[in-house]
């Protein structure tokens, strides 16, 4: 009789573990779909032996417990994947609107069919024309709207670069709030973790922590330090703490220089220019470091160009016989010559054509004037050919970007899915699992059937009675 509900107790356990089993594999099925879940599998044991009243258990029943298929190596690896693939593919939205701006596209990269491009061009060729007929008056009206158009693109074209600086100051400043959401949920999930699973993985509250972790990582470069009692400590780029143990640090902007920066920190201080990694850290590469040189190009161009035309126009003599004044208002220096150059004049009949001492009706400075199209007034290039490098050194950055973008997204892919051949759920995996773990249970049963019957058999002296 001992014997006897020995085993039914040991097939009971077995029962009992193999539905443990069936609810395990259920519950994988159940969240396929479920961002972050990791694949649970199934850890049979037998119990310990005891020894009780006289009363010694082998410890031969069997239980079933649920174990996380996690490798923190892993996660960590697609955290950082995900950092670097957000950052370029920000910076790189950013380039693709400032191409976008000037008219260019991926296959188009031609300057003289930029608006600034064919301004420069149209504005030296309307002074071409006037060195060949200096004195006609609607020729000398070409070159004054041909100048105007010119100070117009580059007004243009530096409000567009200052645009979209505006742009990613105003999206920093967005994606920045999303960061204290996420931080504060860690910090949350790291205190549950450390009161109830302090020393082994703690399941569906580490899959919360670590999807969190994961949504911070394509916003802000982040490191993760794995702490006592299974907590996460999170910091920045630079180093500054967001997370620790429960408590969380939040982020805020302010406006440093005209741009937003950001502040966090305990106590809070303006975050260093190493923040990288995440949509932030695209978007502050972009306007920090592409976007800057970009201006200063344009103001170069833009001073170099009224500087040559305004010298030289004020080295002659107009056809009414007076000296030539500048043609460009411009400001000291280079710094915002491209946002503030206008025309100066306010008739072509102020343009010097004559030179100095030459009556007039000379047409040596209009032949200087024109020979501007073709001197090396900007950097040691023409007009023309200093803009179209400019236009070409945008295009290698852009498809410097798109290279790398390219990079990242296909490490993502492969963190991601390493780290889903480890623990994400397969549909073929849990359906053999549930053959086995329902096999194993339709013979425990039939186990714990038989053994009910000899039971019932033994305790009416071997007479055969229906069990019910």
């Amino acid at each position: 009789m001992g014997t006897l509900t020995g085993l039914m107790s040991l097939t009971n356990a077995a029962l009992d573990a193999d539905q443990n089993a069936i609810n395990i594999t259920a519950n994988n099925v159940a969240n396929q779909n479920t961002p972050g879940y990791t694949v649970e599998t199934v850890n049979f044991q037998s119990s310990d032996a005891v020894s009780l009243s006289g009363y010694n258990g082998s410890g031969d029943a069997v239980t079933s417990t649920a174990v996380s298929q996690r490798s923190r190596v892993l996660e960590q690896q697609l955290q950082q994947q995900t950092q670097g693939s957000t950052a370029s593919t920000s910076r790189l939205t950013a380039l693709q609107d400032v191409e976008s701006m000037f008219g260019l596209t991926s296959t188009s990269s031609d300057a003289s069919a930029t608006t600034l491009g064919s301004a420069v061009d149209g504005f030296f060729s309307s002074l071409t024309a006037l060195s060949s007929n200096p004195s006609d008056s609607a020729t000398q009206t070409a070159v004054l709207t041909a100048a105007a158009t010119l100070a117009s693109a580059f007004n243009n074209t530096s409000q567009g670069l200052s645009g979209e600086v505006s742009t990613l100051n105003s999206q920093i400043a967005t994606t920045a709030q999303q960061v204290n959401g996420l931080t504060a949920t860690v910090a949350q999930l790291n205190q549950q973790i450390t009161e109830l699973s302090p020393n082994q993985d703690a399941g569906t509250l580490e899959d919360a922590r670590q999807q969190a972790i994961l949504q911070l990582s394509s916003i802000l470069g982040v490191n993760q330090i794995t702490t006592q009692n299974n907590g996460v400590t999170l910091t920045a780029s630079d180093g500054t703490v967001l997370v620790s143990g429960d408590q969380s640090y939040s982020l805020s902007t302010t406006n440093v220089s005209g741009n937003t920066a950001i502040v966090a920190g305990d106590p809070p201080a303006v975050l260093s220019g190493d923040i990288t990694g995440g949509s932030i850290g695209g978007m502050l590469q972009a306007r920090d470091q592409d976007i800057p040189p970009m201006q200063s190009a344009m103001d170069q161009l833009a001073y170099a160009i009224g500087t040559a035309v305004n010298t030289q126009n004020e080295a002659g003599t107009t056809s009414a016989g007076t000296a030539g004044t500048a043609v460009f208002t411009l400001p000291s220096s280079a710094a915002g010559a491209a946002g503030s150059i206008s025309l100066a004049l306010a008739s072509g009949s102020g343009i010097a054509t004559a030179g100095a001492g030459e009556g007039s009706t000379g047409t040596t400075n209009a032949l200087a004037l024109a020979n501007l199209g073709t001197a090396n007034i900007a950097s040691g290039q023409t007009a023309s050919g200093s803009f179209a490098s400019f236009i070409g050194s945008i295009g290698s950055v852009v498809s410097s970007v798109t290279t790398e973008n390219t990079a990242n997204t296909a490490s993502l892919a492969q963190a991601q899915t390493q780290r889903d051949s480890l623990s994400a759920v397969s549909l073929d995996d849990e359906a053999s699992s549930l053959t086995e773990y329902q096999r194993s249970y339709q013979a425990a049963a039939q186990v714990f059937n038989i053994v009910d019957e000899m039971l019932a058999a033994a305790l009416n002296l071997g007479q055969e009675t229906p069990v019910t």
